[in-house]
C-alpha cells in the first residue's frame, strides 16, 4: 500500500502527521508512506529527520478577507495541483490522506481528478477553510474533537506521538529534571508557546521570574526558534533563586513533560492534546488571531477542570505573578486537575486514523 500525506506548516499538522505515519506502518508493514508539504514549513525538518520521503509544492495561502493575494488564488491554485498531480504520478499513492493547511488544498483537488481515496484529518475544533471543502469530497473524514461540524464526522482525537501517548510522567520525572538540569524537588513550570514560539507568552512570564522564583517555582522556558526570553531577577542577589532555564527548542518534549507540574501554552490542538493526555495541568493562552479555534480547542479541558484559560491580552507579568506560582505551589490542586485532563483525550487516535486510511485503501476509488 502506498499512502500519501499532506500536511504542513507548523507542528499543528506536521506532529499527527508523523504519528499517523508512524502508525501505519506498525498496523500494516510494508506500507509506503510519503509526505506531501511546502517549501516555507517545519515538514522541510521533521520529515526527513523521521525517515519519510518528501515531497514539495508550492504554498497556495487561503486570504481570510478579500485583498489583492486573494485574487491571485486561482492561478496558484492551478499551478499547486498540477505539480501535485506531478508528484501523484511518481509515488502512485493507494489514498491520499489531507491534515489541512496550505499543502492540503491542491492534494484534495488532484485526489478528486484522479479519482483517488481521499481521508480527511481536521485538528482543530473549528475547520479551516481547506478542511472543510475537503470533506465534501472525502471517502472519510476524522477529527479531533467531539463536536466539530464537518459532513461524515468520525470522531478519533487527535495522533499523537508514541513518545507522548505513553508516557509515564511520574516514572520519568527524575531523569527529564537532570536532563534539563533542574532542581529534583522543585516545583516544576514549562512555558511553551509552540513550534514557533509566542512573543507575549515568552514576556509574560519571564516578566514574574521574580515572583517565581522567591515562591520557589523553577522554569523550563521553551520560547521558539527566533524567540528570547529575559526573566528579571536582578533583586535577588545572595538569594537562593530557583533555577529558570531557557532553550530556544525541544526535541524531547516527553521529558519536558516529564519534568514540570504545570505548563503554560498555547491551545493549539496539538498543546491541548498532548497536555490533557499525559494529564499535565495547564493555563492555556488561545492566540488571539484566526476563527478563534484555539479557544474551543482548550474549553473541553477547562470546563472538566483541568486548566485555566487566560486570554492573550490578559496574560501580564502580573497576572502571571499573580496566579501561577500559588498554583504551581499547590500539590493537591495539581493532582485533581491532572486527574480531570488525563481522562478526556484518547491516546489511540494515531491508530485509528490508521485503521480508516487502509479501510480508505482498501475500499478503491474515492467518492
Amino acid at each position: 500500500m502506498r499512502v500519501l500525506l499532506a500536511g504542513g506548516g507548523t507542528a499543528g499538522h506536521t506532529s499527527p502527521l508523523l504519528a499517523t505515519a508512524d502508525a501505519l506502518v506498525r498496523l500494516a508493514p510494508g506500507t509506503e508512506v510519503t509526505c506531501l508539504g511546502t517549501p516555507r514549513g517545519l515538514e522541510t525538518r521533521v520529515v526527513p529527520e523521521a525517515g519519510y520521503p518528501l515531497e514539495l509544492i508550492p504554498p497556495v495561502p487561503l486570504p481570510r478577507k478579500p485583498n489583492a493575494d486573494f485574487f491571485r488564488v486561482p492561478g496558484r491554485l492551478k499551478g499547486a495541483v498540477s505539480d501535485t498531480m506531478a508528484v501523484f504520478d511518481r509515488v502512485k499513492p493507494d489514498v491520499v490522506v489531507g491534515y489541512g493547511g496550505y499543502v492540503s488544498m491542491p492534494a484534495y483537488l488532484a485526489a478528486r481528478r484522479r479519482k483517488l481515496p481521499l481521508v480527511v484529518h481536521e485538528g482543530n475544533a473549528l475547520p479551516g477553510i481547506a478542511n472543510k471543502a475537503g470533506a465534501r469530497i472525502a471517502a472519510r473524514v476524522a477529527v479531533s474533537f467531539p463536536d466539530t461540524q464537518l459532513p461524515k464526522a468520525e470522531y478519533v482525537g487527535l495522533p499523537i506521538r508514541r513518545m507522548i501517548s505513553t508516557l509515564d510522567r511520574a516514572a520519568l520525572r527524575d531523569e527529564a529534571r537532570k536532563f534539563f538540569g533542574l532542581d529534583a524537588d522543585r516545583p516544576t513550570l514549562l512555558v511553551t508557546g509552540g513550534s514557533q514560539g509566542a512573543r507575549n507568552v515568552n514576556n509574560a512570564v519571564s516578566g514574574a521570574a521574580r515572583a517565581l522564583g522567591e515562591a520557589g517555582v523553577q522554569v523550563l522556558h521553551v520560547v521558539g526558534p527566533k524567540g528570547s526570553a529575559e526573566p528579571d531577577k536582578a533583586d535577588g542577589a545572595g538569594r537562593d533563586w530557583a533555577p529558570y532555564i531557557v532553550v530556544n527548542y525541544v526535541d524531547r518534549m516527553d521529558l519536558a513533560y516529564a519534568a514540570a507540574d504545570l505548563v503554560v501554552c498555547r491551545a493549539g490542538a496539538n498543546s491541548v492534546t498532548e497536555a490533557a493526555a499525559v494529564g499535565l495541568p495547564a493555563v492555556f493562552v488561545p492566540l488571539p488571531i484566526g476563527n478563534g479555534e484555539q479557544e474551543h480547542n482548550a474549553r473541553p479541558v477547562v470546563d472538566a477542570g483541568g486548566g485555566l484559560l487566560v486570554a492573550d491580552g490578559a496574560l501580564t507579568p502580573e497576572w502571571v505573578a499573580g496566579t501561577v506560582p500559588a498554583l504551581a505551589t499547590d500539590p493537591d490542586r495539581l493532582a485533581t486537575m491532572s486527574a480531570a485532563a488525563s481522562h478526556l483525550i484518547p491516546r489511540d487516535a494515531d491508530e485509528k486514523l490508521a485503521r480508516i486510511v487502509i479501510e480508505a485503501a482498501e475500499g478503491g476509488a474515492g467518492k
